[in-house]
């Protein structure tokens, strides 16, 4: 796909981050690339990503130079035109990113020559019985420190809406959709239904469902499993329950996952990857499902998702599995495949080693 703007999103608190953002600025200049800043905290306040992105020239390249949480704001951004995003590592954790700091020009010289691949990641949307909205007041509550909320996603003027059904909401969430209590002493309590059939009512701290792709974020904190960014399905975690049957389920991507407020529940924030986006009361509900598009993430090199599961989560071999012994090799093989085997995707030493070729 041919580039012809680029957008970029800094994370504006890293010397590093806007170091590296002039590098794509001159990169762009000499490739005659148009290139816009698309500055969400701007004026003090926050507006929908599709203003955000009209504002920027609809770029159809989006550039994150931060963590993982400033590569979730561009994701948000590229999902509204499905353009591709290119996430430069700057952060703690790095699970999302692809490019270290170094490597921008690199990077934007194989997305210019068409020398990467593109890895489709699935995202959420959802229904609810309502429109999403923040009450008055509430706000100054909810901030994490890093500037105003943005604005309760928008109605979907295309879609059907009915007391049934609800209403379809402009979303797009890379990691999870979360159902989460407000105060600390009063927990939620929700009916939990998969495809329409009641799994169970939970009284807990929050409920969410996640992607593959946020499997290793809030969902793996509360216990949730780890799920490969290649896999489709939704994979739903209480977190805190008060009941015996604490485990996570991972539904079919088209299996829709319903959250109903009881009526003796206390109110729910509505959080979408990570941000508050409205808050409902007893007898309202949310419905998370797949989204109809997917993000265009792009990649520079073969995907070492389990490699960097090991580093990222410090992952160390059993004392009792290496007290007699050496320890597994790192490649469980270092030949190419039968022709049995071609089909299969691995992550192996003739690929060429990649110690952080992005997850």
């Amino acid at each position: 796909m041919a580039v012809n703007r680029v957008g970029l999103v800094v994370h504006g608190g890293r010397a590093e981050a806007l170091a590296a953002a002039d590098t794509v600025r001159a990169w762009c200049a000499e490739h005659a690339l148009p290139c816009a800043d698309i500055d969400v905290w701007r004026d003090g306040g926050r507006r929908g990503a599709h203003d955000e992105v009209a504002e920027a020239g609809s770029p159809d390249l989006i550039v994150t130079l931060g963590g993982d949480g400033t590569f979730l704001r561009g994701a948000r951004l590229a999902a509204v035109d499905d353009a591709l995003v290119l996430g430069v590592d700057l952060g703690r954790v790095g699970f999302l990113t692809e490019v270290p700091a170094g490597g921008v020009r690199t990077a934007l010289d194989a997305v210019r020559e068409e020398r990467t691949t593109v890895d489709s990641r699935m995202l959420l949307t959802m229904r609810a019985s309502r429109g999403l909205e923040v009450p008055a007041g509430m706000e100054a509550l909810l901030e994490y420190g890093r500037g105003p909320l943005p604005p309760p996603p928008r109605v979907r003027d295309d879609c059907e809406a009915d007391a049934d059904w609800g209403v379809a909401l402009h979303v797009a969430a890379l990691n999870d959709i979360v159902l989460e209590k407000l105060s600390r002493d009063r927990q939620i309590s929700a009916g939990v239904y998969l495809a329409g059939r009641l799994l169970a009512s939970y009284s807990a701290d929050a409920l969410l469902v996640a992607t593959p792709t946020g499997s290793t974020a809030y969902s793996f904190a509360a216990g949730g499993p780890v799920v490969s960014p290649r896999a489709d399905a939704l994979v739903f975690t209480p977190v805190a329950p008060h009941m015996a049957f604490d485990r996570s389920v991972v539904a079919a991507p088209d299996e829709p996952i319903g959250l109903r407020i009881l009526e003796r529940s206390g109110p729910a924030a509505v959080s979408v990857d990570g941000q508050v986006r409205g808050v409902l009361g007893p007898g309202e509900w949310i419905a998370v499902y797949a989204a109809p598009r997917r993000l265009r993430a792009v990649r520079l090199g073969p995907m070492d998702f389990y490699g960097r599961l090991r580093r990222r989560m410090n992952l160390t071999d059993a004392p009792a599995a290496v007290a007699d012994g050496p320890s597994a090799p790192l490649w469980s093989v270092t030949t190419p495949p039968p022709g049995d085997l071609a089909h299969l995707e691995l992550s192996s030493v003739w690929d060429g080693p990649s110690p952080d070729a992005g997850a």
